[in-house]
């Protein structure tokens, strides 16, 4: 892949694809989960690795451990909590 082939991104256009804030977006980048290039005071992500990256965050049916991440509770839960 050439230089001239490649898709670049803004962090405003990167932090909306993955449906994060953009302090997230600058936390994965410093935390160095997510390449990013500085060109002068502008930053930019290529497309290709924003799209590897949201691949390797992919979720593998059955590994998670039962607990809700987002501390919400659906519905049946807290109807099942109000029975007790």
């Amino acid at each position: 892949m050439s230089t001239a082939d490649i898709e670049w991104l803004n962090t405003a256009e990167t932090a909306k694809r993955l449906g994060v804030t953009p302090r997230t977006l600058y936390r994965f980048i410093d935390d160095g989960q997510l390449p990013a290039y500085r060109f002068g005071r502008v930053i930019r992500l290529k497309e290709s690795e924003v799209a590897e990256f949201i691949e390797r965050c992919r979720i593998v049916p059955g590994s998670l451990d039962g607990g809700d991440p987002d501390g919400a509770l659906d519905a049946a839960s807290v109807e099942d909590a109000a029975d007790v």
